[in-house]
């Protein structure tokens, strides 16, 4: 999105440009990706500044709901009806949902760091309490393997972005120092490695 936010002086329900988006859509609707993709340059810029941005205020987070909402309207593509009316509309209502799917993604996280924390807990008092510790230690050790093959089995960058926040407790500016990215980057990147511990965790093996 180079240069991106900048005002749109245009309209989409002008009659040229609906002249113009009809046979992209009948070409894109036979599957033609060539035809999809010059939708995607004439709406993608639009739908990230005047919807996705406004609404989840992140950069990084914006292009993965942009993302999300062109492969949606691929798949949904052949049973759409423009009714007369840009496809425009349509997208845009598919990037509100996606918005809010990310919105509900964040809260579910903020669950996930609360039960990853939980996790941590008694280990962390066990550390505090050695007579504790000695009573509870085989609970304790199960406990920690299992968090520690968790880990080992997700993506390397995303069992990082937990060890460096969650167990090491670095702040988000070192964290994203760390790993080389930007603080909403580093967001995003904890967000899916949150989720990612988290299907792993609940797939396991009582």
């Amino acid at each position: 999105m180079e240069g991106y936010c900048v005002s749109w002086k245009g309209s989409f329900n002008d009659a040229a440009w609906l002249s113009a988006e009809r046979p992209l859509l009948d070409r894109a609707r036979r599957g033609d990706a060539e035809a999809f993709g010059q939708l995607y340059e004439a709406f993608a810029d639009v739908l990230f500044c005047q919807v996705l941005l406004p609404k989840l205020g992140n950069r990084s987070a914006a292009e993965e709901a942009l993302a999300e909402t062109f492969r949606a309207a691929w798949e949904k593509l052949p049973r759409f009806e423009s009714r007369g009316v840009s496809a425009f509309f349509w997208l845009a209502r598919i990037a509100e949902n996606k918005a809010a799917d990310a919105h509900r993604e964040l809260a579910r996280t903020g669950q996930g760091l609360a039960r990853f924390e939980s996790l941590l807990g008694p280990l962390r008092t066990a550390l505090e309490g050695p007579a504790e510790a000695a009573e509870r230690r085989d609970e304790l050790e199960r406990l920690r393997q299992a968090i520690a093959r968790t880990l080992e089995g997700l993506n390397p960058r995303y069992r990082r972005a937990l060890q460096l926040r969650l167990l090491e407790d670095r702040s988000r500016q070192e964290c994203a120092q760390a790993l080389e990215v930007t603080v909403p980057t580093f967001d995003v990147l904890l967000l899916r490695a949150v989720r990612a511990f988290r299907a792993a965790w609940e797939g396991m093996s009582p």
